[in-house]
């Protein structure tokens, strides 16, 4: 399993603003399987990124850093 930082607008009807952007983290075997994973969520998704080990240790130091995983 990979982890995704999914960078998204929580209002997909709305034009994104930078200062509006969210950030969550997924753990999942690809985007595409991050996609699926989000699509009944009225997200209006702006980037998935593929984390590398260091930048997930990174990440992982955050306050803000809570991690879903598709299979569970």
């Amino acid at each position: 399993m990979k982890v995704f930082k999914v960078f998204y607008q929580k209002n997909k009807t709305e034009i994104p603003v930078r200062e509006n952007t969210e950030v969550l983290y997924v753990e999942a075997n690809g985007i595409p399987e991050v996609y699926k994973y989000l699509e009944n969520r009225e997200y209006n998704i702006e980037y998935i990124e593929e984390l590398s080990e260091q930048y997930l240790e990174f990440e992982r130091s955050s306050v803000n850093f809570k991690l879903e995983s598709i299979n569970g």
